[in-house]
């Protein structure tokens, strides 16, 4: 469940980042579009970002510190 919750907030990050480069290029920085899906990409990003430090935290995504074995 936890991994699949990471994938879907990935997804919505990249919707996200090529909404506001939509919006970049049809509005031509005349509305506060291109903002607003700046800040959503961020505040998805810092979800992201807290969901995998508490998975590693919990021990529910180990970390792999040497490949090789």
């Amino acid at each position: 469940m936890l991994k699949v919750l990471i994938v879907v907030l990935l997804f919505a990050v990249i919707i996200s980042l090529f909404s506001g480069l939509f919006f970049l290029v049809k509005d031509e920085g005349k509305t506060s579009r291109t903002v607003n899906a700046l800040t959503i990409r961020v505040t998805l990003s810092v979800m992201l970002l807290a969901l995998l430090a508490y998975a590693v935290v919990s021990g529910q995504l180990p970390i792999n510190p040497s490949p090789l074995r």
